[in-house]
């Protein structure tokens, strides 16, 4: 078999649904009419995958909200005050913060997963948002008669249910999305941060039997957004180590927009969890030229030279439209990337014979 290749999640929305989100704000058109655009856009996005011979496909996020705020969309008990995340252009992402108990779900992943399947014939995967991430909206002077390891109880309860969904959805594998975990050496160099971000995970992931941990991958990044990213300028030294003691059966690693990819591949190589496939990204987001075949071929077939191929894979950096209102690259655009990824990554399985 070639070597597996995935997209990691968010593809651009089409014009007709951005226009459609600004219809909808400005109250022109109804709940139902959009959720019309956002299932269309479902259909389109899978159809053009499977088009190009993706052989795992997603939904590409048209209906979420963002990647990381999805579970709180609609929750009473929030207000706008949360952690402001800066971007190297000058830009920021603020998440919400919640004010009183108690902590739960207000939308789940197989919610999307269920649009997702009635157009899919490829295997679904399904993008979640890691339990480290949401434990950012509690605040930190704490809430009444909330105290945060009962909010961290609720989380881990809540966010184990978004996965086991997924799964029992028929997901054929579930991404965690862990973004902030190179972030989070950025905050707090000393990396009890991450130490922490990383041991609320394995909370959630321990609940699962090692079959269905092989099914559930990480997948860590610069957090691109808006052609520009919150953490590529922190050391991948730094994260790696402590990323592979997650307890999961897939890496999806951000590359191809690494400086020296070679060191980080020694990195991965020196530090390969046991039994766990890395895939590494050879399709960059932010660059607004479109890789070519061969281009794509050498960055796997360099990858080969570091990482044993049978626990090799390839994916895109980062997924291209993680928020919703990010036009930064077209839907045209990240669609000829995709081909390239997987014209390539055939390519390369041709010379090392996979």
């Amino acid at each position: 078999m070639p070597l597996p290749t995935e997209p990691i999640g968010s593809i651009p929305r089409p014009a007709s649904l951005l226009n459609g989100l600004q219809e909808h704000a400005a109250g022109r058109i109804t709940d139902e009419a959009l959720g019309g655009l956002y299932d269309a856009a479902v259909r389109d996005t899978i159809a053009q995958l499977e088009s190009l011979g993706s052989p795992v496909v997603t939904d590409g996020e048209q209906s979420k909200p963002s990647f990381a705020t999805y579970p709180l969309a609609g929750l009473p008990n929030l207000s706008p005050e949360g952690a402001v995340i800066p971007f190297a252009d000058g830009h920021t992402r603020q998440l919400p913060l919640l004010n009183a108990r108690p902590f739960r779900y207000a939308t789940f992943s197989a919610s999307y997963l269920q649009t997702a399947r009635k157009y899919a014939t490829a295997p679904v995967k399904q993008a979640v948002i890691a339990a480290s991430a949401v434990s950012l909206v509690y605040p930190a002077e704490g809430i009444s008669e909330y105290p945060r390891e009962q909010f961290l109880d609720d989380l881990v309860d809540n966010a184990e249910a978004d996965i086991r969904g997924a799964l029992d959805g028929g997901a054929d594998s579930v991404q965690l999305d862990f973004t902030e975990g190179r972030l989070s050496l950025k905050l707090d160099p000393s990396g009890a941060l991450l130490d922490s971000f990383v041991a609320l995970n394995n909370r959630v992931l321990d609940r699962f039997t090692p079959t269905q941990r092989q099914r559930i991958g990480v997948h860590t990044c610069p957090g691109g957004d808006q052609d520009s990213t919150h953490s590529l300028d922190v050391d991948y030294a730094q994260l790696l180590p402590k990323l592979f003691g997650i307890h999961a059966g897939q890496f999806y690693v951000q590359l191809a927009s690494e400086p020296d990819p070679d060191r980080v591949l020694q990195v991965i190589a020196d530090n390969l969890p046991a039994e766990a496939r890395i895939f590494v990204g050879v399709i960059d987001p932010i660059d607004p030229a479109v890789e070519t075949t061969a281009q794509v071929r050498e960055r796997v077939l360099n990858a080969a030279r570091h990482l044993p191929v049978e626990r090799l894979g390839t994916c895109d950096d980062c997924g291209f439209s993680p928020f919703g209102d990010d036009v930064s690259t077209s839907r045209e655009t990240a669609f000829a990337k995709i081909r390239a990824r997987l014209e390539g990554t055939a390519a390369a399985s041709a010379v090392l014979g996979v």
